[in-house]
């Protein structure tokens, strides 16, 4: 049903604006016919809504990946920097939480771990919404910032990284992965976070370590242990289906001869807040000095250059 509605909504808005478009070519040739200058002063408003209209719907064709009106599954991971590595991470948590909401997204917190003197470790977001996936697929990747450190006594200018990642949450029936019990280590902890006292007092939090790769997953949002373990191993089961997904991409990529290597270590955007104000995307060379705006969740246009650039 909700596939339905977003395709609904897709055709139903190509038939507006044709029907739309045609009008206004019928009030052209009425105005050229009669001469009438009142109603030619009608076109141009209107043709500046068709052409808004039409960029929008460029940018809906964008939207054609399997995947791209999922919900999403974000995680931020702070880089090697200690507690300025961990503020930027909070940084980022926030800008995130701010588009969202500008989106009208619901988030929900699957795991968070705050830093022990400011900041935050780890966190895992739900990201809820149409396209939700489409629009936060670019983001995965390395962050870096650049700025005077708040937490030394001298204000030094300090460089932090973060980690960004990004998987589609799709339903288990789609997910062509199994895991061997043998594979997996779980443990169970208190959370750390809100809840009620059966969450803070009892172990229900889970932390499943995937053996073969290495990853680490943690749940602490749902009220009792085997929901946690449900939902850890349902985000273990998606990251693993990504990694499988990101495999054939690239043999694809290899087959058309225009591969590029995506590991996590390359950098996709900067955020300098010394010596002046810039936020730079790297892949699309997309620039503002509006650093404040964007720490406060105005990312639509670096969505938008990354979609138009991979289109294109």
């Amino acid at each position: 049903m909700r596939e339905l509605a977003s395709l609904r909504q897709t055709v139903e808005g190509f038939q507006t604006l044709a029907q739309r478009a045609q009008d206004a070519g019928i009030l052209l040739d009425l105005a050229i016919e009669s001469d009438d200058a009142d109603t030619a002063d009608e076109l141009p408003p209107e043709l500046s809504y068709i052409e808004q209209a039409i960029d929008k719907a460029e940018l809906e064709l964008m939207f054609s990946g399997p995947h791209d009106h999922n919900d999403a599954i974000l995680t931020i991971q702070p880089g090697a920097g200690g507690t300025d590595a961990q503020d930027w991470a909070a940084m980022l948590y926030r800008m995130y939480l701010r588009w969202a909401e500008s989106h009208e997204y619901k988030v929900s917190e699957i795991d968070y771990t705050p830093g022990e003197e400011a900041g935050i470790k780890n966190v895992t977001l739900e990201i809820q919404g149409d396209r939700a996936f489409g629009f936060l697929r670019g983001e995965r990747g390395i962050h870096r910032l650049v700025r005077l450190s708040p937490f030394n006594a001298g204000s030094t200018r300090e460089t932090s990284f973060a980690r960004v990642e990004v998987y589609p949450d799709v339903q288990d029936e789609q997910i062509d992965i199994e895991i061997n019990p043998r594979d997996i280590e779980v443990e169970t902890y208190k959370s750390q976070g809100a809840g009620g006292q059966n969450v803070q007092k009892n172990e229900t939090a889970v932390r499943i370590r995937h053996i073969p790769t290495g990853m680490i997953v943690t749940c602490q949002d749902q009220r009792s242990m085997r929901q946690n373990r449900e939902r850890a191993m349902h985000i273990l089961k998606v990251r693993l289906q990504e990694i499988e997904d990101r495999k054939l991409e690239a043999e694809l990529r290899k087959l058309k001869g225009n591969f590029i290597e995506a590991e996590f270590g390359n950098q996709i955007r900067n955020y300098v807040l010394h010596p002046y104000q810039m936020v730079k995307d790297t892949r699309t060379s997309l620039e503002t000095s509006n650093t404040t705006a964007v720490l406060n969740g105005d990312l639509d246009p670096f969505m938008e250059a990354y979609l138009k650039n991979i289109q294109a």
